[in-house]
């Protein structure tokens, strides 16, 4: 693979081509927090208790399936196209198709098919996501090795995944759902309509596959991969020891791993509120901007910010602050400002304002644990790194999942219920605004815990990575 002179000065061209990875990802990954939980609830009519034995089981395979395929992606010599980019472009299509899938209702099954379906389809789209996205993650650390740039990757793909996640979280809200009643106060009573939902799959699919191939076209892998010496035989498995060995890697995972819980769950879980507590699902739509739009407010000086204070330092902090945000919002529960959408859309920017930070500078952290690897065993993983590490963010959409399921059926929803235009209870309406509230409340808290008291990778500690790094790699050219 040919390798430029300098590994810095990376252009727009590289910035928006490597968004468009996660653009392409999150147009159907995104629909899984969406609409997911619902359309299996009352689309498919499968219960909460069974979809958390299907999460656990897709996960149990995700164990065996994630290192496997990173394990194979690390081993495998790289063409002239790329070490990593040219897998993201052949799974592209088998992914789109997965996903058209696992949200297609086949008519006249019974329950028990259904349940089957669902677990082929999901499965499968998982290992499909996981043929991508692991030499995706890779590949950032292949374009640059400058700290900055790397930041700046990160917020693009930052910002490739909320332009990505924008069409079904807010378009297909609009469209995809049917008024089937109304309540006493008169607000409607609307059903998901699974018909809709397929078709709107099945478009943003095909136009992932075009997002991929333009990623592809425009990023380009500038560092070589490490030379492997001839007596060291690789090895997975001393891969994985020496990760769960590493306390930055272990502490980051857990955050992780919590991050995309938390935004799993609140996605799945303020479908429902939107939907059957204030009877507007098509303001969910503002959820994801008033999560993702005071990305607008700081990436402008984010590189600024992380100069001055560092990454972790930045995470932690706005991590506390989402955290109280939420905090409050559970507090306004049973008053007049609860039922006020707006007044909840409201805390919603808040609290984006706080995750922000660990939302555009996740991947950035990423890149920082496999530099103090490099720094410490004078290996370079990204592949396995990637593969494990991802598997932990599944952990995350399990939690999210079986969460969710069991707190649904613990205050006693019925998805059936809409269909046949009739409201929910008061109780249960109270009931899912608390696990609304105060489950990502406490999500946030752990995750600023972890990224204060046991992340260590702090602003100074990474300039004496660097400085290491930069010694080591002079010594191998020189070799």
């Amino acid at each position: 693979m040919a390798t430029a002179t300098s590994t810095n000065g990376i252009k727009l061209k590289d910035k928006v081509g490597y968004a468009l990875g996660d653009a392409a990802g999150l147009l159907t990954f995104s629909l899984i927090g969406a609409f997911q939980n619902k359309f299996y609830t009352d689309a498919l009519g499968i219960s909460p208790a069974k979809i958390v034995v299907l999460i656990l089981v897709a996960r149990i395979w995700d164990a065996i399936n994630d290192p496997i395929w990173g394990a194979f992606i690390q081993s495998r010599k790289p063409n002239p196209r790329g070490q990593f980019r040219p897998w993201i472009l052949t799974f592209s299509i088998p992914l789109a198709v997965s996903a058209a899938l696992m949200f297609l209702k086949v008519p006249g099954l019974s329950q028990t098919k259904y349940l089957i379906y669902a677990y082929i389809t999901y499965i499968l789209y998982g290992m499909m996501y996981t043929a991508v996205n692991i030499p995706y993650g890779s590949l950032a650390s292949v374009v640059t090795d400058d700290e900055l740039e790397r930041s700046s990757l990160s917020m693009w793909r930052s910002i490739g995944a909320g332009v990505g996640g924008l069409p079904g979280t807010i378009i297909l809200p609009m469209i995809v759902y049917t008024v089937t009643g109304k309540y006493a106060n008169g607000t409607d009573i609307k059903a998901l309509d699974e018909t809709k939902l397929f078709w709107c799959v099945v478009v943003l699919a095909v136009i992932s596959v075009l997002v991929y191939f333009l990623h592809y076209k425009m990023t380009k892998e500038r560092i070589a991969p490490q030379k492997h010496k001839k007596d060291r035989d690789y090895s997975a498995v001393t891969t994985i020891k020496e990760l769960f060995r590493d306390r930055s890697f272990v502490t980051l995972s857990i955050a992780s791993m919590l991050l995309i819980a938390f935004q799993f769950y609140y996605q799945s879980t303020y479908t429902y509120l939107f939907t059957d507590y204030y009877g507007k699902p098509g303001l969910y739509a503002f959820v994801t901007i008033c999560t993702y739009g005071p990305m607008a407010i700081f990436i402008p000086i984010m590189n600024k910010l992380i100069r001055k204070f560092g990454k972790k330092e930045l995470c932690a902090f706005g991590m506390a602050f989402a955290a109280v945000v939420n905090i409050v919002l559970f507090a306004l529960r049973g008053t007049a400002l609860a039922h006020n959408p707006t007044v909840f859309l409201a805390f919603t920017f808040f609290s984006g304002l706080g995750q922000t930070f660990l939302v555009l500078e996740v991947w950035a952290l990423v890149m920082d644990v496999i530099d103090q690897y490099e720094a410490k065993t004078g290996k370079r993983e990204e592949g396995m790194t990637y593969a494990v590490f991802s598997f932990t963010r599944k952990l995350g959409q399990t939690l999210a999942g079986v969460g969710l399921n069991a707190l649904l059926a613990a205050i006693a929803y019925d998805g059936e219920l809409s269909k046949q235009g009739i409201g929910l209870s008061d109780a249960v309406l109270a009931k899912l605004y608390d696990i609304s509230t105060l489950v990502p409340a406490v999500m946030l808290a752990l995750m600023a815990l972890i990224l204060f008291g046991g992340y260590d990778l702090s602003k100074k500690k990474l300039e004496t990575i660097r400085a290491e790094l930069a010694e080591s790699r002079a010594r191998e050219e020189a070799e």
